[in-house]
């Protein structure tokens, strides 16, 4: 993650429950890995706030690569030695896996599309927090930046409008809906009649409300608007559920009581974090 520019120089990563959890790995094995990257001097343990990035790539020269490169050819050709092959036969074997051995590009820019930006980085934020990648930010209608990228993490119903770049650039589908605990505490309101939807983009809005039809079942209204202004609209007063997307938090949640109010986040399919791990972590 380091190599492809995921965490940035500077930059705190995350503790190592977080990233075990995100690995799916013990945190003792974060923990190790965390002080193995410190003492090839890529981060840095600081008191109180954990592990700074502070290069992302070794400082090791070429005559360091090649000492350590014979070093483990050493080790392999011993294995090899001990198991019968002779030198021809050794040969051989090298010659052979390096004709077959397949050198990827290696993924530095990768950027999540979304129906609106706002969209786009919830999708975003998703796919960091729950596998911990970055990305940038892209509107469906922005083709050509796609085309910029090395990687594009993309809705699947909007795959088929990048499918071109497919042969330029490696594009992941992802699947996702919205976190199942929201879900359910809306259909457990059986005694609300209008839902309040507030974003900050007034694109988003037909998207979300679309999507809340079609997965949950609510015979009430919906009544949406956005923070436009720095305001919240006027029927968040008066609707029984005020829905809210994280870009509209610091507006809505000072003002809004708890038990009044849902933040839509998305999560992402067991499906679609395996397909991103193994695509960009096993490089």
């Amino acid at each position: 993650m380091l190599a492809t520019k995921q965490f940035q120089v500077g930059e705190v990563l995350p503790s190592t429950r977080e990233l075990g959890r995100q690995l799916e790995a013990s945190f003792h094995t974060v923990r190790k890995a965390y002080h193995i990257l410190e003492e090839e001097g890529l981060i840095t343990g600081e008191q109180g706030k954990g592990f700074v990035v502070n290069r992302q790539t070794p400082r090791i020269d070429k005559s360091e690569r090649l000492e350590v490169g014979a070093g483990k050819v050493q080790s392999l050709v011993e294995e090899l030695v001990g198991y019968g092959l002779d030198d021809n036969e050794i040969e051989t074997l090298f010659s052979e896996q390096l004709d077959f051995m397949e050198w990827p590009n290696r993924i530095e820019t990768c950027a999540t599309v979304g129906e609106t930006l706002e969209i786009a980085r919830m999708m975003s934020e998703t796919i960091s927090n729950q596998v911990g990648v970055k990305s940038k930010l892209l509107t469906v209608d922005q083709y050509n930046e796609a085309a910029n990228f090395d990687a594009l993490f993309i809705p699947i119903q909007l795959l088929n409008e990048f499918r071109s770049l497919s042969e330029s650039l490696l594009i992941i589908p992802i699947i996702f809906t919205y976190k199942p605990e929201v879900l359910l505490n809306i259909t457990e309101r059986s005694v609300i009649e209008t839902i309040g939807l507030v974003c900050s983009e007034e694109r988003t809005i037909p998207k979300i409300i679309s999507d809340l039809k079609h997965i949950v079942n609510f015979e009430g209204a919906f009544i949406a608007g956005t923070t436009q202004g720095r305001s919240l609209p006027n029927f968040v007063r008066t609707t029984d559920l005020i829905l809210y997307t994280p870009e509209s938090a610091k507006l809505v949640e000072p003002k809004i009581e708890h038990k009044s109010r849902l933040k839509l986040e998305y999560a992402l399919s067991d499906k679609s974090a395996e397909m991103i791990r193994s695509e960009l972590w096993d490089q």
